[in-house]
């Protein structure tokens, strides 16, 4: 397969840009990803520096390798760092989700309940659409992360059931291509 996207393309909505994730990003994404309230749902504990690192390279990487991957959230207005949010295969073990691309974002607890993850979800998913050879998308969430399962329904994808994942159980949804 070619590899149309070595590079995260720009996408812009209403409120944010999503860009190829930057080295003076690393900062700004460690200290999000340190945050016990934004890995409560996400792993159950935040990371340290180096396991910012590991990730922060992992999602670099995403986009030279499978011609998609994770963006940086900019706010439009500021500037400001806001999370990340993008597609890639992890490798997780999940039969039902081997070989589709698996969406996920993250956003700094200062842009929660603002309708961004809502926004730019549908960005991407508009994104892997129009770019993507792949029949559908998917995304797993803990349970108990009610607005993130909002966010998913809202943008069409549909609970699949629940699977056992990383020592405990976690939601599958899917979305087919429009």
């Amino acid at each position: 397969m070619p590899f149309p996207f070595p590079a995260a393309p720009v996408i812009e909505t209403p409120r944010l840009i999503l860009r190829a994730d930057r080295a003076e990003d690393f900062d700004d994404f460690a200290t999000l990803w340190a945050d016990a309230a934004v890995t409560r749902f996400i792993g159950g504990k935040p990371f340290t520096r180096t396991e910012s690192w590991t990730r922060f390279l992992r999602n670099a990487g995403l986009w030279p390798v499978l011609g998609y991957g994770y963006w940086a959230i900019e706010d439009r207005s500021t500037g400001a760092y806001r999370g990340n949010i993008g597609f890639a295969d992890f490798e997780r073990g999940i039969d039902s989700i081997r070989g589709v691309p698996e969406a996920g974002w993250v956003l700094h607890p200062q842009a929660h309940g603002q309708g961004l993850a809502t926004e730019i979800v549908g960005a991407i998913t508009r994104w892997a659409d129009a770019n993507l050879p792949h029949p559908e998308t998917a995304c797993i969430i803990d349970p108990g992360n009610v607005p993130s399962i909002r966010v998913a329904e809202k943008n069409g994808f549909v609970a699949q059931g629940l699977v056992d994942f990383a020592g405990g159980t976690t939601r599958v949804f899917k979305r087919a291509r429009r």
